[in-house]
C-alpha cells in the first residue's frame, strides 16, 4: 500500500508539473495560431527516442529524452525554414514535417522491435505514455525543466508578448523576431519532451493546446490567460492521475487529456463573455428587449416632435401602429420606471408618457 501511494504521488506530481509547463508554453502557441505545432513536434520526437535507444544501447530515460529533444528541435527549425524560405503555408510545412518525422520514427521502432534486444520492451509505450514507470528522478528532471521554462517566460515576457500578437510591429521595434520565434518553438519542444513518458507522442499535442484554449475563453489579458492555462493544466494532470489510480487498467495519459478536454468543453459552454450558454442568454434577453426599445423610441420621437417630454400617447394608437396590443410591453416599461400612465380628456382611453428616466433612456437608445 505504501509503495502504491508513493507511485501515485510521483505520477500526480509529474502530471501537475507537465500541466503547468504545457499550459504556459501552449498559450503562446495558441496565440501565434500554431496549434498544429505541438502535434508536429510531439510526433517528431519519436525518431529521436528510437535513435537515443540505439545509441545508448538500452532504455535509459536520459538518452531517450535527449534524442527526443534534438529530434523535436530539428523538426521545429525545419518548420521555420520552410515557412520563411519557401512558398509553403504554415499548415503545409507543419503537415509535411509531422508526416516525415513520424514515418521515420515508425520505421526505426519497427527495426528495433525486430532486433534481439532485451531492453526494447516497453519502448512503444512512448506512443501513448506509461506513467506508472515514472521515478522520482524523472519528476526531479521535469521540475527543473519547468523552472527553466517559467524563468525564460518571465525574462522574455515583453518580447514574447510582442512577437505573439504583432510580429511586424516587433520587427519595427528592432526585436530579433526570428531568434525569439526559434526560442519559443524550442521551449514547446522542451515541454513535449517532459510529457512523453506521461502522455505519449500521440496525445501530447492535446496537453499543449487544451489548457490554453480553455483559458482563452475566460479572459482577454495575456497574463491572466497564461496563469489560468497553467492552473487548468495542473488540474487536468492531477485529476487524470488520481482517476487512473482509482481503478486497475486505467491509463493515466488519456485520462489527463480527457480531463483537459472536459475543461475546454466547460469553458466553451460557460465562459461569461465567450461561452455559448451566456451568449445564448444575452441573445434571448436582447430579443425580449427589442419590443420595449421600439415602444420607448416611438414615445421619444413623438415627444420630440411635439416638443413636450411628457407628451401623452394613447395606447390604442400604439396598438394600431404595431398591429398588436402593447399592454404587456407598456407594463414592463412602467415597472422599470420609464413610462407613467395618465388620463387625457376628453377620451377615457389609457394614455402613457415618458418619465424623466425614460426620456433619458430613450434618448440614449435613439442616439445609438
Amino acid at each position: 500500500m505504501l509503495e502504491l501511494d508513493f507511485t501515485i504521488r510521483t505520477v500526480a506530481l509529474g502530471a501537475v508539473l507537465l500541466g503547468i509547463t504545457s499550459g504556459v508554453l501552449g498559450s503562446f502557441a495558441v496565440l501565434r495560431q500554431q496549434s498544429l505545432l505541438g502535434e508536429t513536434l510531439s510526433h517528431a520526437a519519436l525518431p529521436g527516442i528510437c535513435l537515443g535507444f540505439l545509441l545508448a544501447g538500452g532504455r535509459q530515460l536520459g538518452p531517450l529524452l535527449l534524442g527526443a529533444l534534438l529530434s523535436g528541435a530539428l523538426a521545429a527549425l525545419l518548420v521555420l525554414l520552410f515557412i520563411r524560405r519557401s512558398r509553403l503555408k504554415t499548415d503545409a510545412a507543419l503537415g509535411i514535417v509531422l508526416s516525415v518525422f513520424f514515418a521515420v520514427g515508425i520505421v526505426l521502432l519497427t527495426y528495433i522491435a525486430n532486433q534481439d534486444h532485451a531492453g526494447q520492451a516497453g519502448l512503444d509505450a512512448f506512443l501513448f505514455g506509461q506513467a506508472a514507470a515514472m521515478l522520482p528522478s524523472d519528476v526531479a528532471l521535469m521540475a527543473w525543466i519547468t523552472i527553466l521554462a517559467l524563468a525564460l517566460v518571465l525574462v522574455f515576457w515583453k518580447e514574447f508578448k510582442a512577437v505573439s500578437f504583432d510580429p511586424g510591429y516587433s520587427v519595427s521595434l528592432g526585436l530579433p523576431v526570428l531568434a525569439l520565434e526559434v526560442l519559443m518553438t524550442l521551449m514547446v519542444a522542451l515541454a513535449i519532451v517532459i510529457g512523453l513518458q506521461l502522455v505519449g507522442v500521440v496525445l501530447m499535442a492535446a496537453m499543449l493546446i487544451a489548457p490554453a484554449a480553455a483559458a482563452r475563453q475566460w479572459t482577454k489579458g495575456l497574463g491572466s490567460m497564461v496563469a489560468l492555462a497553467a492552473l487548468f493544466g495542473a488540474v487536468s494532470g492531477l485529476a487524470g492521475a488520481l482517476v487512473s489510480a482509482s481503478a486497475r487498467g486505467l491509463a493515466t495519459g488519456p485520462l489527463i487529456v480527457i480531463a483537459a478536454s472536459l475543461l475546454v468543453a466547460a469553458s466553451l459552454l460557460l465562459a461569461p463573455e465567450r461561452g455559448l450558454l451566456p451568449a445564448a442568454w444575452r441573445a434571448y434577453r436582447a430579443r425580449r428587449k427589442l419590443p420595449q426599445q421600439r415602444v420607448l423610441i416611438d414615445l421619444y420621437r413623438l415627444a420630440v416632435a411635439h416638443q413636450d417630454p411628457g407628451y401623452p400617447i394613447e395606447q390604442g394608437m400604439l396598438a394600431s401602429l404595431y398591429g398588436f396590443d402593447p399592454g404587456a410591453v407598456l407594463a414592463q416599461l412602467r415597472r422599470q420606471g420609464w413610462i407613467r400612465p395618465l388620463s387625457h380628456e376628453p377620451t377615457e382611453q389609457a394614455h402613457w408618457a415618458l418619465t424623466e428616466a425614460g426620456y433619458r433612456q430613450a434618448a440614449e437608445l435613439w442616439g445609438r
